[in-house]
């Protein structure tokens, strides 16, 4: 049997064009996955946080500018959550001072936007991969 090579990706902004090119992004690691990508989307912190919670996707990208609760708001929420959020989380960032809210929050990447593509892809995939989150195959 060979399992599912799924891997769950939740898009936090305000902005559905942020989320369309974030998502082209991100789904540069299909060819390497083998498989697509399973996107959802939030257009705000607050919502991000009970997709993320209920849902578990192994990625969150979530964009400084989420209206409501932020990006930083998110990560410190769900990662301080009486089950912590274990995934990986990557926040878009309008200005690079901001880097340290984004550590702070307990981001693992942080990038400033515009980001260029492939970092982002080759970091979220060594993430990935770090953390053995990337679904292997199973033979029963």
């Amino acid at each position: 049997m060979v399992a599912s090579r799924t891997v769950d990706v939740l898009l936090v902004s305000p902005d559905p064009r942020s989320r369309e090119l974030t998502a082209l992004t991100v789904r540069s690691i299909e060819r390497r996955l083998g498989e697509a990508l399973r996107f959802r989307a939030a257009g705000n912190g607050d919502l991000g946080i009970k997709a993320a919670l209920r849902e578990r996707p192994q990625v969150i990208v979530a964009d400084e500018i989420a209206s409501r609760a932020g990006a930083f708001a998110l990560a410190k929420t769900v990662r301080d959550d009486r089950d912590p959020f274990t995934g990986v989380i990557v926040i878009l960032l309008e200005r690079s001072q901001d880097a340290w809210l984004a550590r702070w929050s307990g981001a693992d990447a942080w990038f400033v936007k515009p980001p260029d593509p492939f970092e982002v892809a080759d970091r979220l995939w060594e993430l990935l991969e770090h953390r053995g989150m990337l679904p292997q195959e199973e033979r029963v």
